[in-house]
This record gives C-alpha cells, structure tokens and sequence, in this order.
C-alpha cells in the first residue's frame, strides 16, 4: 500500500483554494451587489462558486462576460493583499435566517442544515443542526463550515485564476433556477500555477472532442438526441479493434460471452431493486402488450436470468459471464460531455458468480486480467482505492463483509499497486476495486471496477447445490474493465492525442507517390502491404508530396511511404513516420517484418 496521504479536504491547498473563493464571491458583489449567492466549494484543482445575477428585459438570466471576468479577477487579488483575516462564528438557526433573509438559496441551505438532509455544499448529511458555521473576511459573510487559511496574503495574489464562467442549474436540477458559474484555481505559488495553465492547454489540445472531429472519430447530432454517439468509419474501426482484442482476451480467460436484451419488462427490474432505488436514472417505460418495460439501466439482472435458467452445482463455479452489453441511463442534458458522460452507452460487462472457496483466487484472476488489458493499450500508470463497509447503510453484517474486503486488499498488494483506502465508500451492497489509470498528463481515470455484491444475489434468490446436497448462495462480482466503451475511447484518445499505437491507428500507412507516374507502384505496394494484413491508403491527389506528409501527420498515420523513381527502381519504399522521422530506404519485405513484429508485441513505439 502506499504511504497514507493527506487527505486534500485536509490539506493546505484545500484551505487555499477555499478561501480563495470567498474572495472571488466579495468581489463579485462589488460589481454585481444585486447578485444571490449559492454555492462555492473547492474541487479537485480548484473551485467555483454560482451567483443569480437576475434577468435582462428580455427575461433571460444576466450572464458573466469576459470583461467581467478579468476585471473580478483584479479586484480579487487587490482583495486578498490588504490581507484580512478570515474570522470564524456561529449563528443559531433563527439568527441565519434573519441574517440571510435576502438570499433564497442560502435560506434553503440553513433549512436543509436544520433539518439533517444536505450540507452547506449540497452534499447529503445526516446530522441535523441547530446551529450554523459562519466565515467572515473584511466585509463579506457567507455560510460555511471551513477550513479556510488565517488571512487572506496566504493565498498569493499572483498564485490564483479565474479560467471560465458556464450556466448551472440550482441543485443541478433543469427545474430549477439557472445560475452563472465562475471557475478559478489556485496555488501555492506562481510556478505551480504556471505548471497547472500550461498542462490545460496541453490538455485542450488533446481534448477527445477536438481530436474526435480532427480526426474524423464520431460525432453527435441534434436529430438523433444529446449525449447518443454516432461512430464514423475511422472511430468505428477503433472500437471494433478495441473490442474483439478484448472479446478474443475474455474468452482465452475463462469467461464465457453473452448476449442480452435491450429492454426488459418491469418486474424483473421491480426484483432487481432498480424501480425502487434507480428509477430516476430510467427512461420512461414502453408499453407492449399491456405489460410495461424499461430500457435496460444496467446488464446484471439479464446475467442473473441466465444463471437461473438451470440448477447449478458447486462443481459447474465459477462461471463467468462477459457481455458487450448498451444500456441507457437519463443524464441531465447539463452533466453530458462528449464520450465522457452519455446516455446510451456500452459496458464490458461481467459477472463471476463463484463459491465462497474460489472468491480470492477469483479477485486475484479478475484483478490480474484488468491490469494485463490495460497494459495492452499501453496505459502502464494506475492507482487504485479499495472502499470499505459504511456501518450505517451496509447490507449484510459486518463478519460477512471482512473476507471480501480483505481479499480485495490482498489482491491489491500481490499485483504491487498503490493504493488508497476509501474508508466507508463502498455501496451498501459489498465492497470495491475501483482502479484508475494515470494518462500521459498525470491525469486519473476511473476504468476497471471489481465490486462484490451481496443483495442481488438475495433478491434473485440465487443458489447452487453445494457438495451436502443442499442449496447455497454464490458469491457475485460485478467486473466491469474499461468501463464503457464510449468513455474508454474518449480517455484513449486524450491519453496518445490521437496518436494511437499501430495496432488501433484505422490507417497504419499512407503510400505517398511523388508524382501521378509514381501511383501504379504506389498501388501496387499498398496491395502487397494489405495483403500482409496492414491498413493502406494511397495518396494520389495532385498535392505536392510535402503536403501530403503533412496531411498524413494531421491524420496522425504512423508511417508514411514515399514512393518515386529511385524507389520504384530499386523496388524499395522510403519511410517517414508521424513524427517526422525520416528511416530512410528499406525493402517492402523489411518493413512489413517491422510493422507487423510492432503489431503482434502492441508496442507503442514506430
């Protein structure tokens, strides 16, 4: 395990960041005093905080411009100089009301306090209050429960920056009022924050939706519906690629591939729980033939169907069942993003249904073959978190939950990876492996999920008969490995912008003849080269060859084949690569042995 971090509600930056956005907040009441505050927290690299500015005479809500951003950012930082102190209070409950009776949202905030449903953050609480936590600095008083830094020279004036403004419903809900966003960061010092802009360009540049475009990958469109991907040719052929690697990778493994539908009638999801506790996240349901049925949220009850389809002996566990399996899931239109956050999408779903005997040696293998499928794609960096038992919501008692965790832990230090304890982070249906991967930016990805679940298996009333001739319950896994496809491709994506490994490039080469008279060989290469079984395609536009190398690099092709009367003549090709690598002259033979050799290993280098 790793060395026990700091957690970041804890830590210095935290406290930086947090006070940094109270200053943004004063700041932006002296240019907008009619404004309603909402909510401002810290979140990973920065913060944000939503105002209500009003509406215009047309009835539109008032919105932040540019301008206003640069001028609340220098009127923040002359803010944080005259160095204040940040002084914490308390008011009771009647006094926050009268204090706060001009702002609607903190009043529904103290309520939501007094009465234990959700924090001053709007995260769900369950302590009920009688007393609220107030921070003030100069003039400015907002409700809050901390921590902030003493005074307001900690946080460096030259270490902060407002980046953008975007709308954002009130509780993230369409029904309710739209507010404006302001984000900013802030740091420590001014090198860190100079380290920070420069990996945002960085990441701009790599942005799947830009490169997606760029690239020709998919895209979406307004009469097929938000947050539905439409996968063009070259995308297309990725995701076939990506698949049937891991198709053909499940079934060397041990798991068994099947196939269910995409819709389901109600009272399987009535047993599943999901009408009970997912509804929300559920499309509406379809009525046929007086029975009503729902686009399926999720695979696992299709899988625990086809577990009961017949009597199970304790000689027939484990099995494992793997599915390339679309679900649908109601996203607000206000959380969708790209590949990143979608309405209908495709799982690599599994389930291992296994005795109580086999559990560790199924962690272990399930773990193990996580790890060697990501490494395949060349995603070598991960770090991982194991959540444990919440004792106030769990299900099962605490004896039941002990051997699953701590095989999970086992599992976590055999395979030598870092790892952090989310303490009471688990489901209340069994704990959890969620593994991150690390991209070329330093950036975490939530992919592979290994989670145990004890209700399912109780609500289906699933069994085995054991080796006493009586009935047992299987222990079920949940495994899901690189997540979702559209996600996954979106973080592959960002993770080589664009530049995929060989194996996954939809063209691998481009034959670039120098002139028309060159074709007829660069066609007759290219024959020779798909008949080994690489991607080709010719160039034989009338561009001049240097643009040709350059749209081919655009496309992110990795090699680049240039064809002209010397070639033709020794009967050799001249290779370039995407970055611009010159090798020089070989023989058509000596580069397919390189080409398909890089191919077979998944290597990433040309």
């Amino acid at each position: 395990m790793s060395e026990k971090k700091i957690p970041y509600t804890e830590s210095k930056l935290y406290r930086i960041r947090h006070s940094a956005t109270h200053v943004m907040a004063e700041a932006v009441l002296e240019f907008f005093p009619e404004a309603k505050l909402a909510i401002g927290p810290p979140i990973a690299d920065g913060y944000y905080y939503d105002f209500d500015l009003g509406k215009n005479e047309n009835g539109k809500p008032i919105t932040f411009s540019d301008e206003d951003l640069e001028k609340i950012e220098a009127r923040m930082k002359k803010l944080l100089k005259k160095n204040a102190k940040f002084i914490q209070s308390s008011m009771s409950i009647a006094e926050a009301e009268q204090f706060f009776a001009d702002e609607p949202y903190k009043l529904e905030l103290i309520a939501d306090l007094a009465a234990g449903r959700l924090d001053e953050n709007g995260e769900p609480t369950a302590e009920a209050v009688t007393e609220v936590s107030i921070y003030t600095q100069h003039e400015f008083v907002d409700l809050c429960r901390g921590p902030h830094v003493g005074f307001t020279k900690q946080v460096r004036a030259n270490a902060v920056k407002l980046l953008r403004t975007s709308g954002a419903y009130w509780r993230g809900d369409e029904n309710r009022p739209q507010l404006q966003r302001i984000y900013g960061t802030a740091w420590e010092n001014k090198e860190e924050l100079a380290a920070y802009l420069e990996r945002l360009e960085e990441a701009k540049k790599r942005d799947h939706r830009r490169v997606g475009k760029e690239l020709d990958l998919f895209s979406s469109s307004p009469e097929v519906g938000s947050g539905l991907t439409l996968w063009h040719p070259k995308g297309g052929l990725i995701r076939h690629l990506a698949e049937e690697f891991c198709k053909n990778e499940h079934i060397t493994h041990g798991y068994d591939l099947v196939y269910s539908p995409h819709i389901g009638r109600s009272t399987l999801w009535e047993t599943s729980g999901h009408l009970t506790w997912y509804k929300d996240d559920m499309y509406s349901a379809i009525k046929i033939d007086e029975d009503e049925y729902y686009l399926k949220p999720m695979n696992c009850p299709f899988h625990i169907m086809i577990y009961k389809n017949k009597m199970h002996s304790y000689r027939d566990l484990p099995l494992r069942m793997a599915e390339w399996g679309t679900v649908y899931r109601y996203e607000r239109s206000g959380v969708l993003h790209g590949l990143m956050r979608v309405r209908g999408f495709t799982q690599d779903d599994a389930h291992l249904f296994c005795r109580k005997d086999q559990m560790p040696e199924e962690i272990d293998r399930a773990l193990n073959f996580c790890l060697h499928i990501l490494r395949s794609f060349g995603m070598n960096k991960f770090h991982a978190y194991l959540s444990t038992r919440d004792e106030k919501k769990s299900a099962g008692d605490k004896e039941r939950w002990h051997e699953p965790t701590e095989a999970l832990r086992d599992a976590l230090e055999r395979a030598n990876l870092e790892y952090d304890i989310d303490e009471g982070g688990a489901a209340f249906y069994g704990p959890k492996i969620d593994l991150k991967m690390i991209d070329a930016l330093g950036r975490e990805w939530q992919l592979s999920t290994i989670q145990f679940d004890f209700n399912l298996p109780e609500r289906f009333d699933m069994t085995y008969i054991g080796q006493d001739g009586e009935p047992h319950r299987p222990y079920m896994i949940h495994r899901a490995l690189l997540g979702s496809m559209e996600r996954f491709m979106g973080v592959l994506i960002e993770h080589y912008a664009g530049a995929f490994p060989l194996w996954l490039s939809p063209v691998q080469v481009e034959m670039i003849p120098i002139a028309d008279r060159h074709t007829p060989y660069a066609d007759k290469i290219a024959e020779q080269l798909r008949e080994a079984g690489l991607r080709v395609d010719v160039d034989s536009s009338s561009e001049r060859m240097n643009k040709k190398i350059r749209n081919a690099q655009l496309q992110k092709t990795p090699y680049m084949l240039v064809v002209g009367d010397r070639e033709k003549e020794n009967n050799e090709i001249a290779v370039r690569t995407r970055e611009n690598k010159n090798m020089g002259a070989m023989s058509v033979d000596a580069f397919k042995e390189r080409a398909l050799a890089i191919i077979a290993d998944k290597g990433l280098n040309l």
